[in-house]
C-alpha cells in the first residue's frame, strides 16, 4: 500500500488516481493524502446530500488474534472487547497508566479469535507498540496490517443504494457498527458502518491491489445520483459539525476519557485488570466532585473563524480553548468545538466569546453535535 521512499511521505494505492483527478495533495500524519478535489464546500455538501467517495487507507489496521485476543484487549484497552459480538465493532480508547488518552479506536470482532483494530493514522505505531507490549503473558499475537489494506469510505444519504448496486451482502442487515466480509464490484472486502461524517455510509477494507478498480466501480455506480470525491478538508468539517472528536484536538494525552466527557467508554464492571485503571478511577470520582472542563458547540455571531488553539472568554476572564473550528456549509456560520468551564457550558449561556486575534467576538453556546441527520 505504501510504496514510499526513507524520504518522503508514505502513498496510498490510490495515489496515481487522486492525482489524475486535480486532487490537492497534502502531508497527514506522514502519508500523502487528497485535501481536496476542487472545492472542499461543494465536497461536504455532496456528503450531506448525495454521495462522497473517501480514501481512508493512511489509517492504522492493527490485527489481534489467538486463543487469548479478547483477554489480551480487554487488558489494553478500557472497553469491554470480549463483549463484542462476531461481527459487530466498537469505539473504544487505549489509554496510558496515568489515565491520558493514547488513541481513540475502532474494534471489529472478525471471527471468535480475531480481531481488528483501527488506529488513527498519526498514532498507528503508538498503538501498535503498546498492543504489542501488553500482550505480554497472553497467548494472542499482534500483526501489523497497515500494508495489507486499503481502505475505502463511501459516505451520504445515496451511498446504500450506490454500494447495493455493487454487492449482495445485506446491507439493510448490516447495523450501525458492525462489519461483515462480502464481495463489492468482485473485490473480497470487509464491508463496515462506522461512519465519521453524521452521515449513513460504509467503510470498505480491501486488498491495496483491488483498490483502484473498486474506486472506479464506485464512482460508476454513483455517476447517477452525485457522487463525488472527497478530500480530507470536507471530512474534518463533516465530523465537526457531527460533533465528533479529533485525535490531537478534543482528545490528548493530557486528557481523560472523563475530561473529554466519553466516560462512558471506559467499563470499570469488565474482568481482569487494564492498563490506566486505578487513574481512571480517581478520574471518575474527581469529575463527579469536580466537573471538569466541558466539550461545547459554540455558533458564530459574526464571519470571523476560531481556530484550535484560541482562548474563549466571558467577562473579561478565559474560560475556556477552542479544539476545532471551521466555516460550517450546513450552518452557514463558522462554529467550533471548545472545552469551557462547567459555569458556561449551557447552552444559551450569555456573554461568551472567543478571542480572535485581540478581539472577543461573540459566540452563542449549544449542545453538540451541530448537526443530525434525519433518520
Amino acid at each position: 500500500m505504501s510504496s514510499t521512499d526513507s524520504a518522503g511521505p508514505r502513498r496510498t494505492a490510490l495515489d496515481a488516481l487522486h492525482r489524475s483527478l486535480g486532487a490537492t495533495m497534502t502531508d497527514f500524519a506522514g502519508w500523502d493524502m487528497p485535501l481536496r478535489y476542487g472545492s472542499e464546500r461543494d465536497e461536504h455538501v455532496a456528503v450531506r446530500t448525495r454521495a462522497g467517495l473517501f480514501d481512508l487507507s493512511h489509517m492504522g489496521e492493527i490485527t489481534v488474534t489467538g486463543p487469548q485476543a479478547a483477554g489480551l484487549l480487554n487488558h489494553a484497552l478500557v472497553g469491554n472487547i470480549a463483549s463484542v459480538g462476531v461481527g459487530r465493532a466498537r469505539y473504544t480508547m487505549i489509554c496510558r497508566a496515568d489515565g491520558g488518552i493514547l488513541d481513540d479506536l475502532i474494534v471489529y470482532r472478525l471471527a471468535e479469535s480475531e480481531y481488528l483494530v483501527v488506529a488513527n493514522a498519526s498514532n498507528a505505531q503508538v498503538v501498535l507498540d503498546a498492543l504489542v507490549e501488553r500482550s505480554a503473558g497472553f497467548d494472542a499475537e499482534v500483526r501489523d496490517d497497515r500494508d495489507a489494506y486499503a481502505l475505502i469510505a463511501v459516505q451520504g444519504p445515496e451511498s446504500p443504494g450506490i454500494l447495493k448496486a455493487l454487492t449482495d451482502a445485506d446491507l439493510d442487515g448490516l447495523k450501525y457498527y458492525a462489519g461483515l466480509p462480502g464481495t463489492v464490484a468482485g473485490v473480497p472486502a470487509l464491508i463496515a458502518r462506522t461512519g465519521y461524517t453524521g452521515e449513513d455510509g460504509f467503510e470498505l477494507f480491501v486488498k491495496p491491489e483491488h483498490a483502484v478498480a473498486l474506486w472506479q466501480a464506485l464512482t460508476e455506480a454513483g455517476e447517477g445520483v452525485g457522487l463525488v470525491p472527497c478530500g480530507l478538508s470536507c471530512r474534518d468539517t463533516l465530523r465537526l459539525e457531527a460533533g465528533m472528536p479529533l485525535y490531537g484536538h478534543e482528545l490528548t494525552t493530557g486528557l481523560t476519557p472523563f475530561d473529554a466527557g466519553l466516560g462512558r467508554v471506559v467499563k470499570f464492571e469488565k474482568e481482569g485488570d487494564f492498563v490506566g485503571r486505578e487513574a481512571l478511577a480517581a478520574a471518575a470520582a474527581r469529575s463527579e466532585l469536580t466537573p471538569p472542563r466541558v466539550l461545547v458547540g459554540l455558533v458564530a455571531e459574526g464571519r470571523r473563524i476560531p481556530r484550535a488553539g484560541f482562548a474563549v472568554v466571558a467577562g473579561g476572564e478565559v474560560i475556556g480553548e477552542v479544539t476545532s473550528g471551521a466555516p460550517s456549509p450546513t450552518l452557514g456560520k463558522p462554529i467550533a468545538m471548545a472545552y469551557v468551564d462547567a459555569a458556561h457550558a449551557a447552552p444559551g449561556t450569555a456573554g461568551v466569546g472567543v478571542d480572535i486575534r485581540g478581539s472577543h467576538e461573540p459566540y452563542e453556546v449549544v449542545a453538540l453535535p451541530f448537526y443530525k441527520r434525519q433518520k
